[in-house]
């Protein structure tokens, strides 16, 4: 295995650790602030998910392209979170 799939793998398993673990805690806290800022971590982890396996495409793709969409996943995630924690303080 070359690193590249190494460090993919260790960090699939982060993302899925901690995709379950916030899946289940929205299952108990449905509902209020407190499951909407659960959402909120979903979906920031879920688009940096998208971020990092973006490299997969590297044979397809130029370096350029791929770092131009990791950048824009990573801004749409901190965006998504700091837009809807903005909402929710407000609230």
């Amino acid at each position: 295995m070359s690193v590249k799939i190494t460090v993919l793998c260790f960090t699939l398993i982060i993302y899925i650790l901690i995709l379950v673990a916030f899946n289940k805690a929205r299952a108990k806290y449905a509902g209020g602030k407190i499951g909407a800022v659960i959402n909120l971590i979903l979906i920031t982890v879920i688009l940096l998910f998208i971020a990092d396996y973006v490299k997969l495409f590297d044979e397809y793709l130029s370096e350029n392209i791929l770092f131009m969409f990791q950048s824009l996943f990573r801004a749409a995630a901190l965006s998504v979170l700091a837009f809807g924690g903005i909402r929710i303080a407000s609230e």
